[in-house]
């Protein structure tokens, strides 16, 4: 795990991002990896996956059973403003709004600078994007509208801003020809379950393809992690 920091021309600063790289990663250019950009929620920043999700020792203990196609995990900070600190009122009007400003800065920011300074592939194929509550509405939000840019999308436990389903997915036909992996999951006892509830009754009517994944638990860290041990190995295959 290490911190990075990228020009942002999104937000006029520098921002930092975590990055996972796995075992026995080269530099070596002629190798590209694959990447996961992975989303916290609405009162973390690129640090909390880290601190509450101990995502290295899953991935590492997955790689070691044999589990896991090559990737590179990159954790940013979803609230895409000059002071992005966690902290406050996370549902203060300006931090709303810098969830929203994150998809500017992660397409035209975030990603070019992993493509240019890490062997990271390009392609969408090779290309996913996941997140938790907050930021697994914005992977919803962000990548069912950029299916030119990620082929493998996860929502554990989306929360509100998760779009209506009928604007997140206006043309299921697409969606299934393009989309590897739809992930969608919450735990069983979560008071935000309808919104995930609402999303996977869409996609069921409209037979896009997905994952549905009940779990027990309710909007906490267990199942968080969970779901990120299932839906990993899922990944670039």
């Amino acid at each position: 795990m290490s911190t990075i920091e990228y020009e942002s021309r999104t937000v006029g600063v520098r921002r930092r991002a975590m990055v996972y790289a796995p075992p026995g990663f080269s530099e070596d250019a002629l190798h590209r990896y694959n990447a996961l950009y992975l989303l916290h929620g609405i009162g973390g920043d690129e640090k909390e996956w880290h601190v509450h999700g101990r995502p290295h020792i899953i991935l590492d203990n997955l790689y070691a059973e044999g589990k896991l196609a090559s990737m590179i995990v990159v954790m940013p900070n979803g609230r895409a403003m000059p002071d992005d600190r966690s902290g406050g009122n996370p549902f203060d009007a300006d931090k709303l709004q810098a969830f929203e400003t994150f998809e500017s800065d992660l397409l035209h920011d975030l990603i070019p600078h992993m493509e240019a300074n890490y062997p990271v592939a390009a392609e969408r194929e090779r290309r996913a994007l996941a997140g938790l509550s907050m930021g697994g509405g914005q992977a919803l939000n962000i990548g069912l509208a950029r299916l030119d840019m990620f082929a493998w999308i996860g929502a554990f436990s989306p929360a509100p801003n998760t779009k209506a389903p009928e604007r997140l997915l206006p043309n299921p036909e697409e969606a299934n020809a393009q989309l590897r992996l739809l992930w969608l999951s919450c735990g069983v006892l979560d008071d935000l379950k309808s919104v995930s509830d609402r999303t996977h009754a869409y996609l069921e009517e409209h037979r896009v393809e997905h994952l549905w994944y009940e779990e027990p638990g309710g909007h906490d860290w267990p199942v968080w992690k969970n779901d990120l041990y299932r839906f990993a190995p899922l990944l670039f295959k």
